[in-house]
């Protein structure tokens, strides 16, 4: 299994009811739909800072859906809505 987190701060002038709709909108339209996905959630820090945390099968499963993203648009919507995203991944043990 794959945990892939994507950690960020809203851009300057997004709200956060303006994100979390997106959010909702791309977990139940996109991620939720594709093959490999196993969970997704979202949280917000006290300090502003905002963390995306999906369990993905494999890494393959995790490639195709970045692709699948970035070929409807979905990831260039979301890098509108965000500052300094960092993407990781992280390979389980079981």
């Amino acid at each position: 299994m794959v945990i892939e987190t994507t950690t960020f701060r809203l851009a300057d002038g997004v709200n956060e009811a303006a994100y979390l709709e997106f959010d909702e909108a791309v977990r139940t339209g996109f991620l939720y739909h594709q093959p490999g996905i196993v969970r997704a959630t979202t949280a917000r820090g006290d300090d502003g800072d905002w963390i995306v945390v999906v369990f993905w099968a494999s890494i393959e499963h995790a490639d195709a859906a970045l692709d699948a993203g970035t070929s409807d648009g979905t990831m260039q919507r979301f890098m509108k809505l965000v500052d300094r995203a960092e993407r990781k991944r992280y390979s389980t043990f079981d």
